[in-house]
């Protein structure tokens, strides 16, 4: 199957946390994700433009942050227009970012983006409260499938 996330063709790491072992890479969990992603996860300011056939819009810090919990790795910014920063993530050689599909034919510069925190992210409560929500729908997921 052909995925439309940059890196998926090499996003080939596997779970360095126990508790996610059922995910065997981070194809398998965009698959998850896209059942999951909604209105309520994205980002308040993008929540208007969101739709069905944009999953991705507002979702990259805390899926980035959500896959880097379950991989391991460090997460990256990409700094935007506005000043905020477009999370991704590295593990190793493996550079992958399950929510590029939300700026279309838009190609981002993956190289040299500065290192981002969950404490600085997670300052902002509204972005601690989406991730823990899809934190949680993604854990009730896994446990409907096995």
């Amino acid at each position: 199957m052909n995925y439309n996330f940059y890196g998926w063709e090499t996003a080939d790491v596997s779970p360095v946390n126990e508790e996610y072992k059922a995910i065997k890479n981070p194809r398998m969990l965009y698959d998850l994700l896209s059942e999951i992603w909604c209105a309520k996860t994205c980002a308040p300011r993008m929540r208007h433009e969101w739709n069905e056939d944009n999953k991705t819009l507002g979702q990259c810090s805390i899926t980035a942050f959500l896959a880097q919990d379950i991989f391991g790795g460090k997460v990256y910014g990409i700094l935007r227009s506005g000043g905020n920063y477009h999370c991704y993530n590295v593990i190793n050689d493996c550079v992958f970012d399950l929510t590029s599909e939300q700026f279309g034919d838009e190609k981002l510069d993956y190289s040299e983006n500065p290192e981002q925190f969950r404490e600085v992210h997670f300052a902002k409560e509204e972005k601690r409260l989406r991730y823990e929500f899809l934190k949680e729908s993604l854990n009730k997921l896994i446990e409907k499938q096995c």
